[in-house]
């Protein structure tokens, strides 16, 4: 993998490369980044493992080169840069934020107020200490906390006009990283970068995308945005103490039409923008540009200081012409679509606008200025780089061997390697994939009584030890109450009972017990050893029918010509499947089973498609023989 990578890297030409669990992919990228010529970003998805490269891979690294003859020419520098909302801003911090009005609160009131005093001590003996200033340090808080000392990019003064500018944890991060030949960072911040096109990162020569697979999912959700009428309506308070004119209230008029507009529209996606709701846009989007240009030309405050509140309250109306501006020109490159709610949370219904696909702005924006290593223990589905590839917005006729010299000619032609470096595992020995083809297929009522009985049998068998995957929160917690009822002597964990940290430890430090959820343990979890020697998947995680940007991205590929069920809704339960089913095997001496409570891996067309982007493990139907492998397994 290194070779490849390094190779990649000199020749300026695209990489995708699986390498599984246990291979050290991390080192397989690293040494050939610090020994390149120029800078090179690595962009991972989880926090999770940007703390292992940085707390343990790197300084592994660059310790074993040091004193060596390798060392001595290559530079080992390396910073972490993340986007603003996760650094504390020191001027929020001194000054206080902004209450619904825009004026700056120097103290917090209510249940809050403990928290946000301690966060800003804590900031200030970052600032002292010259620490970090990242969330991740922070003492324990909430999202809302949080924001009461950290701004986003429309909050910011900017470093030239803050009085605490050459103190910003943020600019202090970003010199750094100027002084860095590694970046390490997240795909969020990459996309923005490079697909939004707001500058963030340094010019760099090579981007390094570790979890691949999550890729696409992030690049979209950087360019999605979301409007409510309170989104609206905080905006018009906010601009009434900066507006001398009618155009806050007349923006706060636009935001009740838009409430009564999406109280009339249906959740869900829009193949035509309702007139009403399209009208409402439009008053929203003019009302907001009305009011932005209301606004004092000259935003300082008393004795010439910047007025933080006012810039402030102007981003945020910004940030609504923005959106309604979007969503009002109703794009064909875009889905729109009305949250429902309905439900327990009972939070106020948003609109949303996505865009239906990237792979275009990704190929023009990103992969023909840079070069891109992709790698992940996943980016093979079918057996084949073509879905991932594709996403991404590499073309398959591209596709060139390793090693090869020669490349598909022609003006825009992006060549790419495709490479499985395999895995250190033997899934035949270790692992047993079992499929209840007895089972009935499953409903939309949740889970059957067959199942639950599956479950209960398996478990059992198992003593425990089981990691529960489950396609809702609901069916994760009809299975854990059936288990604690059949099985009280074991402990059973749902998701949301407790923080997922503290229910990885529970289920970590006793074996007898059971962890049912839902897609955040189908990727996030690493559980190697005894702990997990059972991984159940209740059902093909198919994206919902009703799922907005899937439904539309489905209806586009058939429309194009494609099969837009296998493109999209196989291709997104193939990568689920993939990864929950790699919860099983995280070391050479890890063994279990696991079990797809869904006939339709056995039995539908679609089957082998999926089977194929699972590790080779060896498979039954018989469930004799996995409750006897589970009881060997557990006796020990």
């Amino acid at each position: 993998m290194a070779e490849a990578v390094a190779e990649s890297m000199r020749e300026g030409r695209h990489l995708l490369v699986q390498a599984g669990t246990g291979t050290g992919k991390s080192l397989g990228y690293l040494v050939p980044a610090l020994l390149h010529d120029e800078r090179v970003v690595v962009a991972t998805a989880t926090l999770a493992l940007q703390h292992q490269l940085v707390e343990r891979d790197l300084p592994r690294l660059v310790e074993a080169v040091k004193g060596t003859q390798l060392g001595k020419g290559v530079d080992t520098s390396y910073a972490v840069l993340k986007g603003r909302s996760n650094y504390a801003c020191l001027h929020r911090v001194r000054e206080g934020a902004p209450d619904e009005q825009g004026v700056l609160v120097d103290v917090p009131s209510g249940s809050m107020a403990k928290t946000v005093l301690a966060l800003r001590e804590w900031a200030e003996e970052q600032a002292e200490g010259g620490g970090s200033g990242e969330r991740d340090a922070a003492p324990r808080h909430t999202d809302r906390e949080w924001r009461q000392v950290s701004v986003g990019h429309r909050d910011c003064l900017g470093a030239s006009r803050c009085p605490f500018g050459t103190e910003c944890f943020v600019e202090v991060a970003r010199e750094k990283a100027q002084q860095s030949h590694l970046i390490i960072t997240n795909h969020s911040l990459l996309a923005i970068d490079a697909v939004e096109g707001v500058p963030m990162i340094p010019e760099y020569d090579v981007v390094v995308v570790d979890e691949a697979h999550e890729l696409v999912a992030r690049v979209t959700q950087a360019a999605t945005d979301e409007l409510s009428p309170g989104d609206v309506e905080r905006a018009a308070r906010r601009s009434q103490r900066h507006v001398e004119g009618e155009e806050a209230d007349e923006l706060a008029d636009a935001a009740e039409a838009l409430r009564e507009a999406m109280g009339e529209a249906r959740p869900g996606r829009f193949t035509a923008l309702p007139v009403q709701l399209a009208d409402a846009l439009v008053l929203v989007r003019d009302a907001a540009r009305a009011c932005l240009s209301a606004y004092p030309k000259q935003q300082g405050g008393a004795g010439g200081e910047p007025d933080a509140g006012m810039q402030q309250a102007k981003g945020t109306v910004q940030e609504v012409f923005t959106t309604a501006d979007r969503m009002a020109a109703d794009l064909a490159s875009d889905v729109l679509w009305l949250t429902d709610p309905g439900g327990a949370s009972r939070v106020p219904a948003r609109l949303c606008v996505a865009p239906l696909q990237v792979w275009g702005t990704m190929r023009d924006k990103l992969l023909t200025e840079k070069t891109a290593v992709l790698t992940s223990a996943t980016l093979m589905l079918g057996g084949d780089f073509s879905s991932l590839a594709t996403g991404v917005g590499l073309k398959p006729r591209e596709r060139v061997e390793p090693g090869a010299t020669d490349e598909p000619a022609g003006e825009g032609v992006l060549p790419w390697v495709g490479l499985d470096v395999g895995s250190p595992f033997d899934y035949g020995q270790q692992g047993i994939l079992y499929l209840a083809r007895h089972l009935p297929p499953p409903g939309r009522d949740g889970l059957a009584a067959a199942q639950l009985d599956e479950i209960v049998d398996l478990v059992d068998a198992a003593q425990g030890r089981t990691l529960g995957l489950f396609s809702s929160r609901r069916a994760a917690e009809a299975a854990a109450e059936h288990v604690r009822e059949r099985l009280p002597h074991l402990t059973t964990l749902a998701q949301g009972e407790a923080q997922l940290p503290e229910l990885a430890r529970q289920f970590v430090e006793d074996p007898h017990t059971c962890l049912f959820g839902t897609l955040s343990l189908w990727q996030g979890l690493d559980v190697p050893g005894e702990t997990c020697q059972l991984v159940v998947i209740d059902r093909i995680p198919f994206p919902r029918p009703d799922d907005p940007l899937m439904s539309a991205r489905q209806e586009a590929a058939d429309k194009a010509g494609g099969n837009g069920f296998m493109q999209v809704a196989a291709t997104h339960a193939a990568l689920l499947l993939a990864q929950g089913a790699g919860r099983l095997i995280r070391t050479t001496t890890d063994r279990g089973v696991v079990a797809v409570l869904d006939p339709r891996l056995a039995t539908a067309r679609y089957g082998g498609f999926l089977k194929s982007s699972l590790p080779p493990m060896w498979t039954t139907t018989d469930p004799g023989v996995v409750r006897q492998a589970l009881a060997r397994l557990s006796s020990g």
